[in-house]
């Protein structure tokens, strides 16, 4: 997320943030009734700013949050998809060396791989940004090759 602040010279703190805590409630409760409603009024309580939440609301498509900030078009466009592009990293032999767009778009044509996630999400998400879809993989690709050590992917 701040690499996508970068991007499009937006705060990065900010977007640090939201990408940061945008899941912090999940495992607790994991549900579409809970997340991340009980999570969104832990940092309302906390007093964390409203872009920041709204962002995190807009994440999750079935809370009929309007995605209407850069930043949670870019949580949005950014959270399924590098989940998606490191489980492509997992089952290659060089991890994210030498990857590109392309091999991303095949294993997102194959549905029985890393099959929980939702490849709408990441047409939806990268269609919101109107970014095209070569670019914005290879931006997601590029920043976690970027931080491949602290992934675990060197």
């Amino acid at each position: 997320m701040r690499a996508c602040a970068r991007k499009f010279g937006e705060d990065e703190d900010l977007y640090g943030l939201a990408g940061l805590l945008h899941d912090f409630d999940y495992e607790m409760y994991p549900t579409a009734e809970q997340h991340p409603y009980v999570g969104n009024k832990i940092l309302a309580e906390r007093g964390y700013p409203e872009a920041i939440r709204q962002a995190i609301m807009g994440h999750a498509p079935y809370t009929k949050v309007p995605r209407e900030t850069r930043m949670a078009k870019c949580l949005f466009a950014c959270d399924e998809l590098s989940g998606f592009v490191i489980a492509v990293a997992l089952v290659r032999p060089t991890k994210l060396v030498g990857m590109e767009p392309s091999s991303v778009k095949k294993k997102l044509k194959d549905k029985a791989f890393a099959k929980t996630v939702s490849r709408e999400d990441i047409k939806n998400g990268i269609a919101e940004l109107g970014i095209p879809e070569d670019e914005h993989i290879a931006f997601v690709i590029n920043v976690l090759q970027q931080n491949a050590s602290i992934l675990g992917l060197a």
